[in-house]
């Protein structure tokens, strides 16, 4: 079980072959790393899955391989064209994961260099397109994690920069909390070559472009998001867990935040958010044992027009109306900017 969807597995993946599971959507939602949070967002996961089958369907279309092999309706897998009503499970192609192992305060991934396909890769592959105000490159920059020229920057931004071209960023994806590195370590931790590396960043190009397209054709612009990866058997680059969807992405709308950002913004003013991250100073392995706060549920109004914002872009992007009476992402984020206006 993850933080925000559980993983039904049907057979396990081999050195092999490929196994085969079932992601299930979950209403359930995480920020700041904390995992499950105390309350739910009606309808978030069936959002979630339909819209992310939406864009494996497309990028399949385009030649890219993907862990997609469909939706699950009355226990039958189908294309999204042959869905009839919301769903919340997704069947996939599963991979090995191979966790490295915590010795002292370093992770060990030798076992990588060894291995030829079939696992997933222990990285996360960001895309930023702008730096709108709350992006983690302002807070590494302040405190001297990263510099301009690490993101290929000739000085420091400035809130809602746009990048051309894009930033791509990297990150664990495997241990307790995310860690930002260079492209170099990311190579050596992995046992990608250069050129695997280099496949990669256009990879990650070529799904950034078409999550852009798509959104801009309902108004929303996208900021930034993540992609995950894998070996297939033959070491090819294959997409996994899911990408595109509010959860991966960050989106604004006249400026407005789209997606979990508007979660964070909400959170972020809260006591609970402080003391997590003064547990983090503290302990990066232990820091949410020691974290002597809890978080707060969302007042009901925003949790129901955050409700609203998923099921909304679901909706328009796939030009279905999958959530009845739901009203359209112009709606809901005028009654959005009130409240985070206050």
């Amino acid at each position: 079980m993850g933080s925000v969807k559980d993983l039904r597995i049907l057979e396990e993946p081999t050195k092999e072959q490929p196994g085969k599971g079932r992601f299930v959507f979950s209403d359930r939602y995480s920020v700041f790393d904390w995992g499950e949070m105390p309350d739910l967002i009606e309808h978030k996961g069936a959002a979630i899955a339909l819209l992310g089958a939406y864009f494996f369907e497309k990028l399949e279309a385009m030649g890219i391989p993907t862990h997609y092999l469909g939706l699950v309706e009355d226990d039958q897998v189908n294309k999204i064209s042959h869905i009839k009503s919301p769903v919340d499970t997704m069947e996939v192609k599963m991979l090995r994961v191979i966790k490295p192992e915590v010795k002292g305060d370093r992770y060990d991934y030798s076992p990588y260099q060894e291995e030829k396909g079939g696992f997933l890769i222990p990285l996360e592959v960001i895309y930023r397109n702008s730096l709108p105000p709350g992006s983690s490159v302002f807070k590494r920059l302040e405190t001297g994690e990263a510099k301009p020229e690490d993101l290929g920057l000739e000085a420091m931004p400035v809130p809602n920069q746009k990048m051309d071209p894009p930033i791509l960023d990297v990150s664990t994806k495997l241990e307790i909390t995310d860690r930002y590195m260079t492209w170099d370590e990311a190579r050596a931790i992995s046992g990608l070559t250069t050129g695997e590396i280099n496949d990669l960043k256009e990879l990650v190009n070529t799904v950034n472009h078409l999550i852009t397209r798509e959104f801009a054709e309902i108004g929303l612009v996208n900021e930034d998001g993540k992609i995950e990866v894998g070996f297939d058997h033959q070491r090819r680059l294959m997409l996994v867990d899911v990408l595109g969807t509010l959860d991966e992405c960050r989106f604004t709308f006249e400026g407005l935040p789209v997606s979990k950002e508007i979660l964070r913004i909400y959170y972020r003013d809260c006591p609970w958010h402080l003391a997590t991250e003064e547990a983090k100073a503290k302990d990066r392995q232990r820091w949410k044992e020691i974290c002597p706060l809890s978080p707060e549920p969302l007042p009901p109004r925003l949790n129901q027009l955050v409700s609203q914002i998923y099921c909304a872009c679901t909706n328009e992007i796939t030009q279905k109306e999958w959530f009845k009476d739901t009203p359209p992402i112009r709606e809901v984020m005028a009654e959005i900017k009130g409240y985070l206006n206050g």
